[in-house]
């Protein structure tokens, strides 16, 4: 009897939580692309510089430092809508709206206007953005056991591209649609467009109005409320400062100039960041030291979860988080330009809309699956190893591409391959990711890796527009291939200590 019911839960159709997945994926989906590639297209007919317009790709780094405040989504219970609602819930529905609106706020800013206003409205989509996906994450690993979660990520990720594809190819189409045109630039049909995209959120919206709180959530709130506010606040001060140093501290001097520029760039804003970093950690722990905020609540929050992760992997620890932290860069980097580059070569948006946006996103989701296929039959550390070659490779058909002109054939041919070996290396990342997790501290572990594996080439990738203006499309392709050597040496490095390590 008892395998009956088994087999009857394996029925993915028959499962609620399978469809509060796909919606909330869906929903997830959505903003990503309002601020990479729609929006970087918006921007180029506003007539927008290419180096400004990737500038604007670090308004998503709020997925690359959502760690920092995931164990406040954990701890801090919100006033009325938690009681109301439920822990997962109430935050699920406060990111929801600030990600509506933010959306509408970019949709009333015509960036040939008000450029500063845009890019405040796109960091403010990206950190709401950010928080919705903390929020899923967890809702995902409390809705069902451990037997459902392959099939619950699996239903989350196609929503994801779903989403994916309304954010992107459904902008690119509404935008033409409404009369904007690389040649004939119309804010109107760009502003009518976001808050078509604004409305789409609706459905994440309403999926958490309907659905229940997940039953194997964390246990209540078990601190005084003064311990939460102090929390809170303490979190607040900390962040202030960084902000503070961010906007004290210049901007790359103008002797950065030359050849070498965009290095010299790079080296200096990540010593500004990692000095901001510094100062907000140092408020956090003199307010910490002074009794203001409770020691052992920071200890659950962020200081068990990163020891445990030391103490498992000693050594091997530094290594394993370069790798995190670099695997993707060959392919964010590109994706960054990516847009820009076919808008530059002549593609229209609906071209680029069917091919990249929809056509790409099916290839993702079947190199997807195939990278899983893979991962379960040869392992994972051969499949990461595989896909670390295969997008360092694909990335060199885009110099192939830059110097054919319009050509729809050897365009879809590039995007298939591109997003093929894409869909596979990230399978198998997330995979092993998820491996590296201890289940103790799944939440906040893994909140961490994602944020670092999208830090750096989000970082990198911001100057990938200074870059494609000094030295042109093909070696800016052949400098983002060659940054995947790195990469497959740490994964051959990794292969072997690890595996003599368990």
């Amino acid at each position: 009897m008892s395998s009956d019911v088994e087999r009857d839960d394996l029925i993915w159709w028959r499962q609620k939580s399978v469809w509060i997945m796909i919606f909330l994926g869906f929903s997830a989906g959505v903003p990503l692309l309002l601020i990479f590639s729609s929006l970087s297209l918006w921007l180029r007919e506003a007539g927008v510089s290419k180096a400004d317009v990737t500038y604007f790709s670090w308004a998503a780094l709020g997925f690359s430092f959502k760690f920092v405040w995931a164990p406040l989504v954990d701890k801090l219970p919100l006033p009325f809508l938690s009681a109301a609602m439920g822990r997962r819930r109430s935050w699920l529905l406060l990111a929801q709206l600030g990600v509506i609106a933010a959306i509408c706020m970019m949709a009333l800013t015509d960036p040939q206007q008000q450029l500063q206003m845009m890019a405040v409205a796109a960091v403010l989509l990206g950190f709401s953005a950010a928080t919705q996906d903390v929020v899923i994450d967890a809702f995902r690993i409390e809705s069902a056991d451990a037997r459902m979660q392959a099939l619950l990520s699996a239903t989350y990720i196609a929503g994801y591209r779903i989403g994916m594809i309304a954010a992107g190819a459904g902008a690119l189409y509404l935008a033409q649609y409404f009369g904007s045109t690389t040649d004939v630039y119309h804010y109107d049909a760009w502003r009518n467009t976001y808050l078509c995209m604004a409305a789409v959120m609706g459905v994440g919206l309403l999926t958490t109005l309907v659905i229940a709180e997940p039953e194997r959530g964390l246990s209540p709130y078990t601190y005084p409320t003064g311990d939460y506010l102090r929390f809170f606040f303490g979190f607040t001060f900390s962040i202030s400062a960084f902000v503070a140093v961010l906007f004290l501290v210049p901007s790359s001097p103008h002797w950065f100039d030359g050849a070498m520029q965009y290095l010299l760039s790079f080296a200096y804003g990540a010593l500004r960041l990692i000095l901001a970093a510094g100062m907000g950690l140092l408020m956090f722990r003199i307010l910490t030291g002074l009794g203001f905020v409770n020691a052992t609540l920071v200890s659950e929050s962020y200081t068990q979860p990163i020891n445990d992760f030391i103490k498992r992997y000693g050594s091997l620890a530094i290594w394993i988080l370069l790798l995190i932290g670099f695997y993707r860069v060959s392919d964010i980097i590109l994706g960054v330009i990516a847009n820009v580059f076919y808008q530059d070569m002549g593609y229209s948006k609906d071209q680029i809309a069917s091919v990249t946006k929809i056509f790409g996103v099916l290839m993702t989701i079947v190199g997807s699956f195939l990278g899983g296929f893979l991962t379960l039959k040869f392992g994972v550390m051969r499949v990461l190893m595989l896909g670390a070659i295969l997008v360092s490779l694909t990335n060199l058909m885009f110099m192939w591409l830059a110097g054919l002109g319009v050509d729809i054939i050897a365009l879809t041919l590039v995007i298939a391959a591109d997003n093929l070996s894409g869909g596979v290396a990230v399978a198998a990342f997330v995979a092993w990711l998820s491996s590296l997790t201890n289940v103790s501290f799944t939440a906040t572990q893994y909140a961490i890796f994602s944020s670092i594996m999208t830090l750096f080439p989000k970082l990198l990738g911001g100057y990938s527009g200074t870059v494609v203006e000094s030295v042109g499309y093909p070696p800016f392709f052949l400098l983002a291939s060659a940054m995947g050597l790195p990469v497959i040496a740490l994964v051959w490095y990794l292969t072997k200590r690890l595996g003599k390590l368990g």
